[in-house]
């Protein structure tokens, strides 16, 4: 099982296996069809309080983390279906941050990890 993380607006790659989008709100300057995504998932992207608490503020990503996770804990179904989609094919979580490290879908991927 193999999950990885990609800005969406690095350009799609046929080694991206499944692509689904993990932002609550669509990325702007991206096309539906520049994204290239088999699915966008709002519910599992973190809540919008969430969001805006943490603002992409380095320092309060370990916060963050634990906050995001503890919503994850909500998604069962989503995350079940997630790790399936892993299981048949490569999964490659898209967002659009402009921090490669500090970001939803690095906290996403690390729970998946965590509960395969």
């Amino acid at each position: 099982m193999e999950i990885k993380i990609k800005r969406i607006y690095e350009k799609a790659a046929k080694t991206d296996g499944t692509r689904i989008l993990v932002d609550r709100i669509w990325p702007r300057g991206v096309s539906k069809e520049d994204a290239q995504l088999d699915d966008w998932i709002r519910e599992i992207a973190p809540s919008t309080e969430l969001r805006k608490w943490f603002n992409h503020e380095d320092e309060r990503f370990n916060e963050f983390s634990k906050k995001y996770k503890t919503e994850l804990k909500q998604h069962k179904d989503l995350m079940d279906s997630l790790l399936e989609k892993a299981k048949k094919k490569k999964l490659t979580l898209v967002y659009s941050a402009k921090n490669e490290i500090h970001n939803q879908a690095v906290v996403l991927r690390e729970y998946l990890i965590e509960l395969k």
